[in-house]
C-alpha cells in the first residue's frame, strides 16, 4: 500500500466512525460494544487514547525525539478505563480533539520525516508512513465493533484486501494458529501455521472479518469441516 492509500482509507474510516458515533444516544454509550467486556465508552476511550499514542509517533518523526506510543501496557489500560468513566459529552469531545490533532500533526510532516523509523505498540520498527495505516485499521474496524449496524461489507474492498494482506503476514510470522488457505473470489492468502492447511472460502468482507477475529458466519471449508478458530490477532 502507499501513503496516499492509507491516508485515503483513514479519511474514509474517520468519516464512517464519526457518522456512527454521531448516531449514538446517551444510553448507548454505556451499552455493550461487540468487543467482549467493553462498552461503547471503552471503545471510544481506546480510539481517543490511540489517536494520542499515534500522535506520539508523529512527534517522534517530526522532531527525532524518541517518543513511544504508550509508557506501558498498564498505562494504556488505565487510560481506557479512566476514559470509559467520562460522560458521553466529555468522551465525544476527547475523541474529536484527539483525532483532529493527529490529522493536523500528520499534515505537517515532510517527505523526509515520513520515512523516520518509529516503533509500534508491539515494539516493531516501521517507517512513519505506517502511522496512517495503523489508524485506518482502528477507525474502520472499530466502526463495526460499536455494534450499531455497520459491518465489514460497508468497508472499501481495497482496504479489506490490504487488511487481509497485513493480518495474514502477522499470523504467519506468529505461527501460533492453524495453517490456512483463505480464498475470496480471485484473492487468496496463505497462512503458515500448525497442521495441514485448511482451505476457507467466502466473500471478501467475511474473510476479512474472520482473519480479524470477528467471526466466521459467512465462511465455509472446502472439506465441509468447521472453520478453524483463530487466536487473537492484536
Amino acid at each position: 500500500m502507499t501513503l496516499v492509500d492509507s491516508r485515503r482509507w483513514l479519511e474514509a474510516g474517520t468519516k464512517l466512525l464519526d457518522e456512527t458515533i454521531g448516531g449514538l444516544t446517551e444510553p448507548e454509550y454505556d451499552g455493550p460494544s461487540l468487543l467482549p467486556g467493553w462498552t461503547c465508552k471503552h471503545l471510544l476511550a481506546h480510539l481517543s487514547a490511540n489517536a494520542v499514542a499515534l500522535g506520539n509517533l508523529v512527534h517522534w518523526a517530526a522532531t527525532g525525539e524518541r517518543t513511544l506510543m504508550y509508557a506501558s501496557p498498564e498505562q494504556r489500560a488505565a487510560d481506557i478505563e479512566t476514559g470509559s468513566r467520562l460522560s458521553a459529552a466529555e468522551l465525544y469531545d476527547w475523541y474529536g480533539r484527539s483525532a483532529a490533532t493527529l490529522t493536523a500533526a500528520m499534515d505537517q510532516l515532510t517527505d523526509e520525516q515520513w520515512h523516520t523509523e518509529v516503533l509500534t505498540a508491539q515494539g516493531r520498527p516501521v517507517p512513519a508512513t505506517t502511522i496512517p495505516w495503523l489508524r485506518a485499521r482502528e477507525v474502520m474496524i472499530h466502526a463495526v465493533d460499536l455494534g450499531t449496524g455497520v459491518t465489514f461489507d460497508d468497508l472499501p474492498d481495497d482496504f479489506l484486501i490490504a487488511l487481509c494482506d497485513d493480518i495474514t503476514a502477522k499470523r504467519t510470522a506468529a505461527g501460533d494458529g492453524p495453517a490456512l488457505v483463505v480464498q475470496a473470489g480471485d484473492n487468496s492468502w496463505t497462512v503458515a501455521g500448525q497442521g495441514d492447511p485448511t482451505t476457507v472460502t467466502g466473500p471478501l468482507a467475511g474473510v476479512a472479518a474472520y482473519l480479524a477475529g470477528r467471526g466466521s458466519e459467512q465462511l465455509s471449508t472446502t472439506a465441509g469441516a468447521a472453520v478453524p478458530a483463530l487466536p487473537a490477532w492484536l
